[in-house]
């Protein structure tokens, strides 16, 4: 029996799929891959395959919507889905014999009670014509009274059901966020299995750091998740430094590490990465001369010279490198960044390779959404799936060059957004649009790019705003997808604030609005939250989302 593997296009997703690939080469299974980037797309692969296959694997996708009511299955295909988003559809979770969901068991699904939402379709009317025969009239009459009460009872209990069923819907559905990462799932299937490995492990690690990357978990969370690996990290590589086997140049080790919250900048310069990495330069306002001035100080205050600063992180002299992260910390903490490290992961392969997981998040990314050569989707996606594996450097080499370009340009569409007052407050919400023709912007028509990109700009805003209400304000932002087609992405974003949840309300929010001014959108992203917009009906569809959300 072969399986087909339908896998969405983010690094988690990737993560899992790596996983899952090693344990079915362990079990001789035989699978075929698709990706898929949006719903369209696993339509048409379900359609092409479904008469070759009966069992389908939908990694990160699949989970949130009714999958048999948008793919109407034959009765025997059998679905098994590891997908993070959430809320999970109750149709999904209630189906027991062609649904299988891949969750942790402390997972909590706040799944509403099968009763409030279903019920049988009771034969209501039932007949009761037939029981009149030689009684007498006013016998029969009462009797008739008495069953037109019952049956008005009966459909007024109905309707009261009905409007409960939506009401607890709608607070079930009103807000999308995350669970556990789809390649931790994995992994605890291959721990359960006894069957896991190093490997496994470190693409666990990968797809956690994925979801704090793209900022979908909250720190408490992240935290959470980051302890249950260390006890499988300490599990899997608790060798003694002196054996002759932590020498081997074909060995990996992961540990432990209490990092720079700095975007690759043990790849790159530190002055780049400080300027580029989104915590630090929205802390400094680097977009301002003053902001530039701070940076200086900085530097200054941890006495390091510009010419070391400048260079490659591995020409730095060593005297500098060995406590450079307790120097850099303690000077952030006088500048007020008190997060400045971050609890995570790092690998090394053999004597000189070293990767922390933020580095291969970035990477991977990079090379799935890479623009700069034409060619099929597919190939970027199999590219970005080679670099997580070992053997495999120089495409990861290649990734980590590409992701530097991606941060600069992040970061000088958020300076220049700033600086020429892009963020508008609408009321609700913040809005930015990227003009056709801005720098870079063919990178943000790309759906995780431009997610970052949102992130970013939401942060420095915060940062540099004096309006204290804005601060609190989520942000819509809209970059253009298709100029021959008209078509616009736009992503909405949940409020920047310490206490956020990353609960986002703007995948049903964009539902209604397009709904009521029909407006052509395209909800085709696994996330709610990002749609596609013909280009003239942009206006009339933000006046429908301001007026929603006031």
């Amino acid at each position: 029996q072969r399986v087909l593997l339908l896998v969405a296009s983010d690094v988690d997703a990737l993560c899992a799929c790596k996983i899952l690939q090693a344990l079915f080469q362990c079990d001789h299974v035989q699978y075929t891959l698709v990706p898929v980037s949006g719903w369209q797309e696993l339509e048409t692969a379900f359609l092409e395959h479904k008469d070759q296959f009966k069992y389908f694997v939908l990694i990160n996708c699949g989970a949130n919507v009714d999958l048999l009511e948008i793919l109407q299955p034959e009765e025997d295909t059998l679905f098994f889905v590891c997908d993070s988003h959430r809320p999970i559809n109750v149709v999904n979770v209630y189906n027991d014999t062609q649904i299988k969901l891949l969750v942790k068991q402390d997972d909590d699904l706040d799944v509403p009670a099968y009763d409030d939402i279903f019920r049988d379709e009771e034969d209501e009317e039932e007949d009761s014509e037939n029981e009149s025969d030689g009684s007498e009239p006013s016998e029969k009459r009462r009797r008739f009274e008495e069953d037109v009460i019952e049956r008005t009872m009966k459909r007024r209990q109905r309707r009261e059901w009905e409007a409960r069923r939506r009401e607890i819907l709608f607070d079930y559905e009103q807000y999308e966020y995350h669970g556990t990462s789809s390649a931790m799932v994995m992994f605890d299937l291959a721990w359960i299995m006894s069957k896991d490995l190093n490997d496994m492990l470190w693409w666990a690690i990968v797809g956690l750091t994925d979801q704090w990357v793209q900022d979908k978990i909250t720190q408490m969370k992240y935290v959470t998740d980051i302890g249950i690996l260390q006890r499988h990290v300490s599990r899997h590589n608790h060798r003694n430094e002196d054996e002759e086997n932590s020498l081997s140049i074909d060995c990996m080790r992961i540990a432990f590490e209490y990092d720079l919250r700095l975007a690759l900048y043990q790849h790159w310069s530190l002055y780049e990465s400080l300027c580029n990495t989104s915590y630090t330069s929205a802390s400094f306002k680097l977009w301002s001369v003053q902001g530039q001035k701070r940076l200086q100080e900085f530097l200054a205050d941890m006495g390091l010279p510009l010419k070391q600063v400048k260079q490659k992180f591995n020409s730095m002299d060593m005297s500098l490198k060995e406590n450079l992260r307790e120097m850099i910390e303690e000077s952030a903490n006088k500048f007020g960044m008190k997060d400045l490290r971050v609890q995570t992961f790092s690998i090394h392969f053999g004597f000189k390779n070293k990767f922390s997981a933020s580095d291969i998040v970035y990477a991977t990314a990079s090379l799935m959404e890479n623009i700069e050569k034409e060619g099929p989707e597919t190939t970027n996606f199999i590219k970005a799936l080679d670099s997580l594996s070992r053997g495999n450097l120089d495409k990861l080499h290649l990734g980590l060059d590409l992701a530097k370009k991606q941060l600069r340009a992040i970061q000088q569409t958020v300076a220049s957004c700033i600086c020429t007052n892009l963020v508008i407050s609408q009321g609700p919400f913040l809005y930015c649009s990227l003009m056709e023709g801005t720098p870079d912007v063919k990178l943000f028509s790309k759906p995780v790019s431009l997610c970052l990109l949102s992130k970013y700009l939401l942060k420095s805003f915060v940062c540099s705003t004096k309006n204290k209400r804005c601060k609190l304000l989520p942000l819509v932002m809209a970059a253009p997808m298709d100029v021959e087609q008209g078509t616009v992405i736009m992503v909405g974003i949940p409020p920047e604030t310490e206490s956020s949840d990353k609960k986002n309300f703007f995948g049903r929010a964009f539902e209604k609005a397009a709904d009521s001014t029909n407006s052509r959108t395209l909800h085709n992203h696994f996330d709610m939250s990002i749609i596609e917009l013909k280009t003239e009906d942009r206006s009339k569809f933000l006046d429908a989302l301001i007026s929603l959300l006031s």
